[in-house]
């Protein structure tokens, strides 16, 4: 009769092998990041000003709610502003990534093995 210490505890094979599976994912630090959106741009100014008209007021979902609302209700004309900004940012973003690519088809970038991650 086999006990249960002759077996190993699924539940802890099964996370190890999807901690395995999240290491063995590369990251390729010289693709360029994504830029963020028009929101992203506001969220920033309105952080500032409505840290300086509720300073008591901590929470990150609290001004993340009322960054949302604001956004909602602001008429398009306010918003051009961070689309403009957006734009500017994501246009570069496509120059970059076009020279990331060109570099990758004529390696120069160098790829790592597999073996670090293994």
């Amino acid at each position: 009769m086999k006990t249960s210490a002759n077996r190993p505890n699924l539940a802890v094979v099964k996370r190890e092998s999807q901690a395995r599976k999240r290491l063995a994912v590369k990251v390729d630090a010289d693709k360029p990041k994504k830029p963020p959106t028009a929101f992203f741009y506001f969220l920033e100014d309105f952080r500032k000003t409505f840290k300086e008209e509720k300073p008591d007021v901590k929470s990150m979902r609290e001004i993340g709610k009322a960054c949302g609302e604001k956004w909602k209700t602001m008429p398009f004309g306010e918003k051009v502003q961070y689309y403009d900004i957006a734009t500017e940012k994501r246009a570069e973003f496509e120059k970059s990534m076009a020279a990331y690519i060109k570099r990758k088809e004529n390696n120069d970038i160098s790829d790592e093995s597999d073996d670090d991650y293994e």
